[in-house]
């Protein structure tokens, strides 16, 4: 056998064995998505079962209050016979808000608000980590919150369900930070994907949610997308295939439709805004007043009894309210009543303290506002605008945009909960026009605006654009150094030092060539011996294992070399001749140069 085909064969085996690893590792990943989804499927089954007798209970049997449901999500109970009863609905949001609010700010703080803004934190500022009674907390008293009456939504409950479990499981592995940040995103993608039975836009969500500019987390995309859908999967073997909502089979023909839609994207960012600037006022209000704070979601719910005693559908989720709207079987001011009164009630129950989450009744009202502007429109130009109820679905998507910064995902979302994939172009339109104009406001305050401003990849960030500066970029702060001759006697180098304000000295062999370097304080310790002067020579002090860098080095490299010695100047040298010396280079100036390239990057940024 040749020489050639033995290394062949060992190169072959070299290959085979990383390719081994490779698999066995994604095999390992995998699994861990695969688990993260069976938990986040569990979770939204039991968070759900929890809501539906919460609800049975609470508002059907003691106050007698009937919510309508969307179609694709039947009723585990039957009603009973109770007579409706508007005092039950004043005072059992306060019950429910004393309840959940003791057990919140006892046992876990952290589970206070909407979870997905929690969970936003862990993954930028934590390294992924949440604590592991968080999730069974905020499972409890979100349930508490949500069937007493409380509105809110139930993505940042299930959310952070998926994301602690994704949390512990990678700490018990005892897993990177980098790691554990993923697994807790591949959690609030199968939570948030299996319980409104959307798992594209939960994988998708999970990784868009993070930032305020519309850029994905793309090391999250593919987890998310494992776990998400093995929790819809378990969740709809429970509870039933199917999209959440039903809606006629819409579609987009006439593009004067498309004046109407501007018209409502303007009106959902509007209404957005006003919706943001209440829940965060009212956020303010409740953190500034200076009671025990496990009483303050029973004020809170007490001011959500008292609009969900005149207004009786603003509480609770509403998704039924959305059902009848897309069929266009309620009247404007029914729709414009649900929408003003529901932001209300969302700042009241959550703001206060209260456990739930933001995005369903984000739903509620802009599909009540998509309803409004439909139906306004279907009065004035009824051939151009001839299905009111396809405003309610892009209305769905377009108010969420509006608050959250996330365009592609909601697109998704709003198209897999109401199986209507025909209005893609509308929501489209109105999403872009949503989040343009209300960019500089969100719901979820711990979104950092883009990669560069999260903790989370400060790190990566500083390799990624070291790695794209090269030495000869900074050859204009390349001090030229004085070569040693290595025979000089170290008497006349003291008269030379004493002259110079330099701390690195390159050696010189006969043919002018770099051949060793010493620093001041290789020399310090002699530097008043009289006895050696005449004796020593420089080439007896240096040393010629010398640590250099090339014009064609990136700063990354660079910054390494200085660090392995803990030297503060390097030998600059021509790529192809080790020995011919440019200059020296200082580790100050690197770090200056970086500093200033990171702020003109910052800079571009913002405009």
């Amino acid at each position: 056998m040749s020489i050639s085909n033995r290394f062949g064969k060992f190169f072959n085996k070299i290959a085979d064995k990383d390719r081994s690893v490779r698999i066995a590792r994604a095999g390992k990943r995998t699994f861990y998505f695969v688990v993260i989804g069976i938990i986040a499927g569990l979770g939204s089954i039991v968070f759900h079962y929890l809501c539906q007798v919460g609800l049975h209970f609470f508002l059907d049997f003691l106050a007698g209050y009937r919510p309508p449901s969307p179609m694709g999500e039947h009723q585990l109970f039957p009603p009973t016979f109770t007579p409706f009863n508007r005092w039950i609905l004043l005072f059992l949001p306060a019950c429910g808000g004393l309840i959940s609010g003791w057990l919140v700010y006892t046992y876990a703080p952290e589970a206070e608000g909407h979870g997905t803004d929690a969970a936003i934190d862990a993954y930028h500022r934590k390294g992924g980590f949440i604590r592991s009674r968080v999730p069974i907390i905020k499972t409890i008293a979100s349930a508490i919150t949500l069937t007493t009456g409380g509105s809110g939504g139930r993505e940042g409950p299930i959310a952070q369900i998926g994301a602690g479990f994704g949390s512990f499981l990678a700490t018990r592995l005892k897993l990177s930070d980098r790691e554990r940040r993923v697994m807790m995103a591949a959690g609030i993608g199968a939570g948030v994907g299996s319980i409104f039975r959307a798992p594209l836009a939960g994988a998708l969500f999970a990784a868009e949610v993070l930032y305020r500019d519309p850029e994905f987390e793309s090391e999250v995309i593919i987890p998310s997308g494992i776990s998400s859908v093995v929790a819809y999967c378990l969740f709809c073997l429970v509870f039933g295939w199917g999209s959440l909502f039903e809606s006629p089979d819409f579609h987009f023909h006439n593009p004067l439709e498309l004046g109407p839609y501007v018209v409502l994207a303007f009106t959902l960012v509007v209404t957005g805004v006003f919706y943001i600037k209440m829940f965060y006022g009212i956020t303010g209000l409740f953190k500034s007043i200076k009671i025990p704070s496990h009483i303050k979601p029973a004020i809170g719910g007490l001011c959500t009894g008292i609009i969900g005693f005149f207004l009786p559908q603003t509480l609770a989720f509403g998704y039924g309210y959305v059902q009848q709207a897309i069929f266009n079987d309620l009247t404007i001011p029914f729709l414009l009543f649900l929408a003003l009164g529901k932001v209300f009630t969302t700042s009241f129950s959550i703001g206060s303290g209260g456990s739930g989450g933001v995005f369903g009744p984000s739903i509620v009202i802009g599909g009540a506002i998509g309803g409004v502007v439909g139906k306004v429109f279907h009065q004035i130009i009824p051939r151009v605008v001839t299905e009111p109820g396809a405003f309610v679905v892009v209305g769905m998507a377009g108010f969420f945009t509006a608050v959250s910064n996330t365009p592609i995902s909601t697109i998704i979302f709003v198209s897999e909960m109401t199986n209507s994939y025909h209005l893609l172009l509308p929501s489209l339109l109105v999403c872009s026009v949503s989040y343009l104009a209300a960019q500089k406001w969100t719901i979820y305050q711990q979104q950092v605006k883009n990669k560069i401003d999260s903790p989370a990849h400060t790190g990566e960030f500083f390799v990624d654009v070291l790695q794209t500066i090269r030495v000869k970029n900074l050859l204009h702060l390349v001090k030229k150094a004085i070569l040693i001759p290595q025979d000089m006697r170290f008497h006349d180098f003291k008269t030379f030092f004493s002259k110079t304000k330099e701390h690195y000295f390159p050696v010189m062999d006969y043919n002018g060539k770099l051949s060793g370097i010493f620093s001041s304080n290789d020399v310090r310790a002699v530097l008043f011996s009289q006895e050696i002067g005449q004796l020593v020579v420089m080439k007896d002090i240096c040393t010629s294992e010398i640590i250099v860098t090339t014009p064609s080095d990136d700063l990354n490299s660079v910054l390494q070399k200085f660090t392995t010695k803990n030297i503060d100047s390097l030998p600059v040298v021509e790529d192809d001749d080790p020995g011919s010396l440019i200059g020296m280079l200082n580790r100050r100036e690197v770090i200056a140069f970086y500093n200033q390239k990171i702020q003109e990057m910052k800079n571009k940024v913002k405009q």
